[in-house]
């Protein structure tokens, strides 16, 4: 029998994606491989976008990720007030009228993964990259209470650049989150250009890449005794959280 429902990720270039091998585990697991599929949209650009709802009329929703968190919004037909909030969408449900639903569900991921390592120390934090995922980490870290400064490779309003860190800046903010794509297979040996010497053991490292799954930026975190984290658990809570509001 054909599934009738069809979910995907919309991305470029997403071949290693979590999400078609999580959701078609869950299939399994849950014997539903016969009333849902997913699938990758992997499209080159955002203007795609409209042709993949257009050839496949049986989707029900779909995750986003890089490049097209913020890309996306102006093809959508209504905003969550998070997503309106954050800026960026990651999850999209196609309502029964044919609209399409913009969500975010990573800084869901983000805060329930997080809250089991915080401290009472860790007021601030220095989040690495600006992008659709900075901003919902940013939104997570609003609702925890923790101040945070965005860094950049160029100096803006809202940033400070890279070289900028110093050791009085990294003492301050304690904990320490890469949303860039510094690190991920299959360019392990890159990581952000911070000054990893300042790492201490009161430090949490928070790296929303996965795969690999100790990247270059929480190895060299770890070796200064600082408390790492990975972005697997914060993928798994998002993609449960979407899935909640695609079947809802």
């Amino acid at each position: 029998m054909r599934p009738n429902k069809k979910l995907g990720l919309l991305g470029r270039n997403i071949s290693y994606s979590f999400s078609r091998n999580y959701f078609a585990q869950k299939f399994e697991k849950e014997g539903l491989t016969n009333d849902y599929t997913y699938v990758n949209f992997d499209i080159p650009s955002i203007a795609e976008f409209k042709s993949v709802i257009k050839n496949n009329p049986d989707t029900i929703g779909m995750n986003v990720t890089i490049p097209y968190k913020e890309e996306v919004i102006p093809f959508l037909d209504q905003l969550s007030e998070n997503a309106k909030a954050i800026g960026a969408v990651n999850t999209i449900k196609v309502l029964t009228d044919g609209k399409l639903e913009g969500h975010n569900t990573d800084y869901f991921g983000f805060t329930e993964s997080l809250k089991p390592l915080l401290k009472s120390h860790h007021k601030k934090a220095l989040i690495l990259g600006t992008g659709g995922a900075a901003k919902a980490i940013a939104f997570g870290l609003q609702l925890l209470g923790i101040e945070y400064q965005y860094v950049s490779r160029k100096a803006s309003e809202k940033t400070i650049p890279y070289e900028n860190i110093d050791q009085q800046i990294f003492s301050k903010h304690t904990l320490i989150i890469n949303c860039t794509p510094l690190g991920t297979s299959p360019n392990i040996e890159a990581c952000p250009d911070i000054p990893y010497e300042f790492f201490t053991e009161g430090h949490i490292a928070y790296d929303l890449i996965y795969n690999p799954e100790e990247t270059e930026f929480l190895k060299r975190a770890k070796q200064k005794k600082a408390v790492t984290k990975n972005g697997y658990e914060m993928l798994v809570l998002q993609a449960e959280k979407a899935w909640k509001i695609w079947t809802d």
